[in-house]
């Protein structure tokens, strides 16, 4: 996977109260304070573009060094304005950056180091503060998979349990160095920084637009927005190595969805039809743990149906992705590492079913001539699609979680607004960073188009009841804006799909509850969803 990580020892750290991965490509650079203080970096790179390997850490003449995990998809050249620009320039040079991102920069003319995620933590990073029992700082893409086995994962201050791990709030960040010694130590002072872009802090808060009544076609102004993002996240991609792999370029798949023919995720496959190469095939990542009786199996085989009947000369592959959860016992200790530190069996279930799914090893079932369904021979199947297309978002931003109608029916348009705006503003600690890690363990980068900068401008500046009505049924009011976005795609069928999420419609959740609680009737007595994991 690419990450990044830093390891920073020997340092007295103030924490101001506003506040490893494995790659070929990959190496560690140390910078050392007279023995007494050590910041160590170390980069490794998932290439996907370019014929010439990227190494990371950069490092330039000055002794400026950066390690940055993420894609820029418009805004600025990142490590040329940082060189250029002084210390309280920093957090407007992150602020700018389209895209999802996690980075470490130590700017050596000020003695600074500087880390961050983007504002909706697309990218993961997670920290561990100094304590009594481990005074290290670290920053790292993901937990080390031993730590969630040992003792150490765990640290007891005041009676209390902490985590060694947190996932890192979403924000710009600096550590100054101060030259003076302090016991034998360096001191230095955590300060958590504004956003420096005004655009950026509108995003972050989730406000809405200043004039909401004047919008017209705001639809067709969600599909455009939509449109773009897909470009950017699937037809600027450049085969790395594609030539060596692959005898025909006809063969290759360069992008893959996480699919369960559901609404977010028929909408992302039709646009990335409408983006990508017509030489290329489309996998369709499907995960089930009831076969083919699983709804997210069976709507994905509709969806498929679908695809292919609005882009019938697109090579489409419905990925079978099937599992038992019984027979994953190596695998739930590996995943478990992967979420952390989070750490509910809800969690578990979606970072498992997350996991299966961007590995892309399962079956297609494959048509000899024109014969019927019937007569379809299953093949097992391996999508080597480095980047994955993930509908995150859609819900958060258009109401389609059922804690959303409740919220309307009891506070109105306020209630479900400030409902909304808490989703969106927690998603990097709820979501984005246990989706990255476990995608990216497959050597896949995860992208979220419903996530990109624009696309959440454009819904903000739409009425809230031109974006859902919730006074109607499910599968028609929720979401309504992506539903008549649907429709002008085409898909007539998936634009009246209610909402389902992962856990649910792969059964894995059904699974886990008899495993764990004896039956799904115990597992809600108990609300499973929430009960932390029990390690022993």
């Amino acid at each position: 996977m690419c990450g990044i990580a830093l390891i920073v020892s020997g340092i007295r750290i103030d924490l101001s109260p506003s506040t490893l991965f494995q790659s070929s490509q990959s190496r560690a650079i140390s910078y050392s304070f007279r023995n007494i203080g050590e910041l160590q970096f170390i980069g490794a790179t998932l290439q996907l573009r370019g014929l010439n390997p990227i190494i990371q850490p950069f490092v330039d003449s000055y002794g400026n060094v950066l390690i940055y995990n993420g894609e820029i998809f418009g805004g600025i050249h990142v490590l040329a304005l940082l060189l250029d620009m002084g210390c309280n320039s920093v957090p407007n040079v992150f602020s700018t950056i389209k895209g999802p991102w996690a980075i470490i920069y130590w700017q050596e003319s000020s003695r600074t180091l500087w880390f961050g995620r983007d504002a909706f933590g697309r990218r993961s990073l997670v920290v561990h503060w100094p304590t009594v029992k481990d005074s290290r700082f670290l920053l790292s893409s993901v937990s080390p998979f031993s730590s969630v086995y040992q003792s150490s994962d765990f640290e007891v201050e005041n009676g209390t349990h902490h985590n060694f791990w947190e996932e890192l709030s979403c924000g710009i960040y600096s550590l100054s160095m101060d030259a003076s010694k302090l016991h034998g130590y360096l001191a230095g002072e955590v300060k958590k920084h504004e956003w420096g872009h005004p655009a950026s802090s509108d995003i972050v808060t989730f406000e809405s637009g200043p004039d909401q009544t004047m919008v017209s076609l705001p639809a067709h102004n969600v599909l455009s927005a939509l449109r773009k993002s897909v470009i950017l996240r699937a037809s600027q991609y450049r085969i790395f190595e594609a030539v060596r792999c692959y005898s025909r370029q006809e063969e290759h798949v360069p992008v893959a969805v996480l699919f369960s023919g559901g609404l977010d995720s028929m909408i992302l496959s039709a646009l990335l039809d409408e983006c990508l190469d017509p030489s290329y095939g489309i996998d369709l990542l499907n995960v089930s743990f009831d076969g083919q009786s699983a709804p997210d199996r069976i709507s994905a085989k509709a969806g498929v149906k679908e695809l292919r009947r609005i882009a019938p000369l697109r090579r489409w592959k419905l990925v079978e992705i099937d599992s038992d959860l019984s027979k994953l016992t190596l695998e739930m200790k590996h995943v478990m590492s992967l979420i952390n530190p989070a750490n509910t069996y809800m969690d578990l279930n979606i970072g498992v079913a997350l996991w299966l799914a961007a590995s892309g090893d399962g079956w297609v079932s494959e048509r000899p001539g024109n014969n019927s369904d019937e007569d379809q021979q299953r093949l097992r199947y391996k999508s080597e699609a480095r980047i994955v297309l993930v509908g995150s978002g859609a819900d958060e931003q258009c109401a389609g979680y059922g804690r959303h109608r409740t919220k309307y029916r009891c506070g109105s348009w306020h209630g479900l607004n400030e409902e909304m705006k808490l989703d969106v503003q927690r998603i990097w600690k709820r979501n984005m960073g246990r989706d990255d890690r476990c995608i990216a363990d497959n050597g896949k980068e995860a992208r979220f188009p419903f996530l990109d900068e624009d696309v959440i401008k454009v819904l903000l500046d739409i009425p809230l009841w031109e974006v859902t009505n919730l006074d109607q049924p499910s599968g028609t009011g929720d979401k309504k804006i992506l539903r008549e976005v649907a429709r002008m795609l085409g898909l007539h069928e998936a634009a009246v799909l209610p909402k389902r999420a992962i856990q649910f419609g792969s059964r894995i959740a059904r699974e886990s509850n008899r495993n764990v609680f004896g039956s799904n009737r115990a597992a809600n007595q108990a609300s499973a969803g929430s009960v932390v994991i029990n390690r022993s």
